[in-house]
């Protein structure tokens, strides 16, 4: 599985996103090559920092999520996801 981490600044945390409720959501994707296409299209915003797609343990990744309580969500190859509008950078 793959996350999305700030160039150089991989121990610092992740990229997620905001839900209508303000909880954030650590997107993991299953595929590299869709992990790197979201972050294709995160680049296209000049907000953005320079973005990293990192190989996470499937695992570790969310026992991590789930012992400190961290939403997340999976993205399969089957989904599509689009970077929000209105979400903050990093």
């Amino acid at each position: 599985m793959f996350i999305l981490t700030v160039a150089g600044k991989e121990q610092d945390g992740a990229y997620s996103v905001s839900d209508k409720n303000g909880n954030q959501i650590l997107y993991i994707f299953e595929e590299e090559d869709d992990a790197d296409r979201f972050v294709m299209m995160l680049e296209e915003r000049e907000k953005y920092p320079d973005l990293d797609v990192i190989e996470v343990d499937n695992e570790l990744i969310v026992k991590t999520c789930e012992m400190h309580e961290y939403n997340y969500t999976i993205i399969t190859k089957n989904d599509l996801v689009i970077p929000p509008e209105h979400n903050d950078p990093i």
